[in-house]
């Protein structure tokens, strides 16, 4: 089967997977660091947020900055290209949100905010 470099593609390839689009989520609320992450996302292994958070970053999302102090902080935030990303993942929480109350599913809260 041919591969094809479509739109659709290239967005899944980009931020599809488990994790992803709740890292750009957070992200969008505040810049974070990997404890923090953590808190938000207690079943999340190691390997695969530091593995994600490069992937986002190698794609142009997500910034990794380097704080230089005794112990190292490494700071996680959107780029100009993950922000414009923000309007996509708020329309997909208010699907998910409207998915649920149509189809009577539990949920924790309805953690959607708009941004700019």
């Amino acid at each position: 089967m041919k591969s094809l470099n479509t739109g659709i593609n290239i967005f899944m390839n980009t931020v599809g997977g488990k994790w992803k689009c709740l890292i750009l989520f957070f992200l969008s609320q505040k810049p974070m660091r990997t404890k923090e992450f953590y808190i938000l996302m207690p079943a999340i292994t190691q390997k695969v947020l530091t593995d994600q958070l490069k992937q986002l970053e190698r794609d142009g999302l997500v910034r990794r900055e380097v704080y230089k102090e005794v112990p190292p902080k490494v700071e996680y935030s959107l780029t100009e290209l993950g922000q414009s990303f923000v309007p996509v993942l708020n329309t997909m929480c208010e699907w998910g949100n409207t998915y649920a109350v149509e189809q009577n599913l539990e949920r924790q809260e309805q953690i959607c905010r708009h941004h700019k």
